[in-house]
């Protein structure tokens, strides 16, 4: 057991520096955090996306959200709008400056799920892998819901 402890440690931490040296030079080439470009990338599948259903889909707390979806906006990356049919809610839209952005980073981290084919079983096992991964490291208490 020691051996796959240890081994599970090792997968674990090289996923964990590779996360960190990706979003380290997303900061340095684009200028933008991993969070900010999960938004980038999401809202690139829809043209105008309700700020609720981002939140729902990121698993955000609201504030961390909106100072992230603040400081694209203040970079032209991303427009703001009232909703038209609901002037509480707010819709969340590409710029052409956030198209182009979004175009010349590399597709990498979580966000490329979404992007390129993949076998269903595969992603299946990703998933529990990565729930198991909460729990064996004593995480639950801290992991947002279910």
């Amino acid at each position: 057991m020691q051996q796959q402890a240890l081994s599970a440690t090792v997968a674990w931490v090289r996923l964990e520096r590779a996360m960190a040296a990706f979003e380290a030079e997303l900061k340095k080439r684009f200028g933008i955090t991993g969070l900010q470009l999960q938004v980038l990338r999401i809202c690139a599948e829809r043209p105008q996306l309700p700020l609720a259903a981002l939140r729902k889909a990121l698993v955000m707390h609201p504030a961390t959200l909106g100072q992230s979806i603040d400081e694209l906006r203040r970079m032209d990356l991303v427009a703001v709008r009232t909703d038209p049919n609901d002037r509480r809610a707010r819709l969340v839209g590409l710029t052409d400056k956030g198209a182009e952005l979004v175009a010349k980073i590399p597709s990498a981290g979580p966000v490329r799920l979404r992007e390129i084919e993949h076998d269903v079983a595969r992603l299946d096992r990703l998933k529990s892998a990565l729930e198991d991964a909460v729990e064996l490291f004593g995480l639950a208490e801290w992991a947002p819901g279910r």
